[in-house]
């Protein structure tokens, strides 16, 4: 009986011994960023004047609240945009992503409040940060669920229509 009981007792030690007291995480990362290379010739039509030598990139990184059902309650956005090869006398005007194909003028669905004049271009480079961006819950779900059905651009005085754009893709 005692021969038995200490194998019950090893086994038993061996078993908490190969236990883990964590499970593996599935969850989705709570700040997920997202990134696109901007480009001149993206813009629909391309951008052929002086602005056409200009790149960047910008990195978004969306902020969700989400109730126990795991649906988007609550979004917020900050954008960190970099650009640069602007000619002498360039201005930028707006900011914002659009939802839709690259290769149409789609609706904006996320504005960055960027205003005329409130970014300065240095030497042919503009960068700026814009956050705590509201951003409506459903879009934010789109975004997460296909961030390539989206595409971030920067207007300008010389192209009103969009200097730089850039297909969204997750990175985190």
């Amino acid at each position: 009986m005692t021969r038995l009981s200490l194998i019950a007792v090893a086994l038993a030690l061996v078993a908490v011994g190969c236990s883990s007291s964590t499970s593996p995480s599935t969850t989705t990362p709570t700040n997920p960023t997202f990134t696109a290379s901007l480009s001149p010739a993206n813009e629909v039509p391309p951008v052929t004047n002086n602005e056409s030598v200009v790149t960047g990139n910008v990195s978004i990184t969306l902020v969700t609240t989400k109730d126990s059902a795991g649906n988007i309650t609550t979004a917020s956005a900050t954008f960190v945009v970099n650009l640069s090869n602007f000619p002498a006398g360039s201005a930028i005007n707006i900011a914002h992503i659009h939802e839709g194909a690259s290769t149409c003028a789609c609706p904006v669905v996320v504005n960055t409040s960027l205003t005329a004049g409130e970014v300065s271009i240095q030497n042919g480079v503009a960068s700026f940060t814009k956050s705590g961006i509201n951003v409506d819950p459903a879009v934010a779900q789109r975004l997460l669920s296909n961030p390539a059905g989206f595409y971030f651009n920067v207007h300008s005085t010389l192209n009103p229509g969009g200097v730089a754009r850039g297909t969204l893709q997750r990175v985190a």
